[in-house]
C-alpha cells in the first residue's frame, strides 16, 4: 500500500500545530517552508484538513491554522481519510470475470478470495491509524527524537505562530 507525500504533510503539519499555543495560529507558508515543500501543494492538503474539521483556518493578516479540536481527539486515520478519500486503498476490478477464461455470471456467485483479504487487510490497517492519537505521536517525537531536532522544531513553531487577540469561542459569544 502507498500513500501520497501528502499524508506526510498533513500529519507533519498537524504535529506542529499541535505545538502552537492556546489559539495561536501558523500560516500555510511557513509550514510550507518547515517540510520543504511548494505552499501551493502544501495548500491543497491543509484545505482538506480544514474541510475535515481536523484544521480550522482562521482568516486575516494574522491568521493561518491551528488544530480545530484538541490532539489527543485527532487520530491518523482521521488525517488520512481527509487526504486520501474514505475509498479502500484496494479496489476490486473482478478481472476474474475478463479475458478469454471469463465464464457465465453463475460461476462468480462467490465473492473475490483476493478482494477478501485486501479488504480485511484494510480494516486492520485503519484500525491501527484509529488507534495512533496525534497527542501520542507529538509526546514520543518530544521523548524520543534527537534533542537537536526538538530544539529546532520548537524555535521555528516559536517564531512563526501568530498570537491571536480574540479566541473562537469569545468571537461565537459577540
Amino acid at each position: 500500500m502507498k500513500l501520497g507525500e501528502g499524508v506526510e504533510a498533513a500529519i507533519h503539519c498537524a504535529a506542529m500545530l499541535a505545538g502552537v499555543d492556546g489559539n495561536s495560529t501558523m500560516s500555510g507558508a511557513a509550514m510550507a517552508e518547515a517540510f520543504g515543500l511548494s505552499p501551493s501543494y502544501l495548500l491543497k492538503h491543509l484545505n482538506q484538513l480544514t474541510t475535515a474539521r481536523i484544521l480550522e483556518s482562521v482568516p486575516g493578516p494574522a491568521g493561518g491554522y491551528r488544530l480545530a479540536r484538541p490532539a489527543e481527539r485527532i487520530t491518523l486515520l482521521n488525517i488520512v481519510l481527509a487526504v486520501e478519500g474514505r475509498e479502500p486503498a484496494f479496489r476490486c476490478g473482478e478481472i476474474r470475470q475478463r479475458g478469454p477464461v471469463k465464464l457465465d455470471a453463475s460461476a462468480y456467485v462467490k465473492p473475490c478470495g483476493i478482494n477478501a483479504a485486501m479488504l480485511r487487510a484494510e480494516r486492520a490497517y485503519r484500525a491501527a491509524l484509529a488507534e495512533a492519537k496525534l497527542s501520542d505521536i507529538v509526546a514520543d517525537f518530544m521523548k524520543d527524537a534527537d534533542p537537536r531536532t526538538v530544539a529546532a522544531s520548537c524555535v521555528f513553531v516559536e517564531r512563526h505562530q501568530r498570537l491571536q487577540k480574540f479566541n473562537s469561542q469569545a468571537k461565537r459569544e459577540r
